[in-house]
């Protein structure tokens, strides 16, 4: 069973949304090459679905600015600008995508006392959002990883696929990705690399 994992393909990650990632748009099409391919017995994505309160956000913590390192239930937290509050256009996914083909929505990012970068529990590694368990029911044995940002929730939800779903190959689609910096996005593939994740591209996928 093979399947692939679009993580947080919203408008709040793209151009004109409000925490967006260089050139995040031009995952679309390749996203939807893959959705298209026939390749895939099952495909899932990942939505940021933030409380507008969300104690990640900068606006929750008077006199900090987005970016700067704060504090989140006595950890230290990146906070980010209000992005991907639920039922706003920000959080939608992106409109060009290939939504209807998507078998499972797994939302994150709920609770305000705990960011989530994977699609598959939150940063403290204490609530899991239940993707997992899905996958394994499904029997998934091989699972392409994709979508953005590389250097946070992409790579966050990659490793966390090996280790909740046993016996998983797990690949991650460079092309099909895009992150916030490039030295991040450097440093998550070699991550991933030294973890047993295979990197590919979505022209290997394809012509295989």
């Amino acid at each position: 069973m093979k399947a692939l994992l679009l993580v947080d393909i919203q408008n709040g990650f793209c151009p004109g949304g409000n925490l967006p990632v260089l050139d995040g748009h031009e995952v679309v099409p390749v996203a939807n090459s893959l959705i298209d391919s026939g390749k895939y017995d099952l495909i899932v994505a990942s939505q940021d679905w933030h409380p507008a309160d969300h104690g990640s956000f900068a606006s929750s913590h008077p006199g900090k600015n987005p970016f700067e390192i704060g504090e989140l239930s006595g950890k230290p937290q990146m906070l980010w600008p209000d992005h991907c509050v639920q039922y706003t256009r920000d959080a939608e996914l992106h409109p060009e995508l290939h939504s209807a083909q998507i078998d499972l929505i797994q939302q994150k990012g709920e609770n305000r006392n705990v960011d989530s970068y994977s699609a598959f529990r939150d940063n403290d590694q204490h609530a899991l959002t239940g993707l997992a368990d899905f996958l394994v029911e499904q029997g998934v044995t091989e699972l392409d990883v994709c979508g953005l940002a590389t250097d946070y929730c992409v790579k966050f939800s990659a490793l966390d696929a090996l280790e909740l779903i046993p016996g998983v190959k797990v690949r991650f689609i460079e092309d099909a990705s895009r992150g916030i910096t490039p030295e991040g996005v450097a440093a998550a593939i070699d991550e991933m690399r030294a973890n047993g994740i295979d990197i590919v591209n979505s022209t290997d996928i394809l012509a295989a």
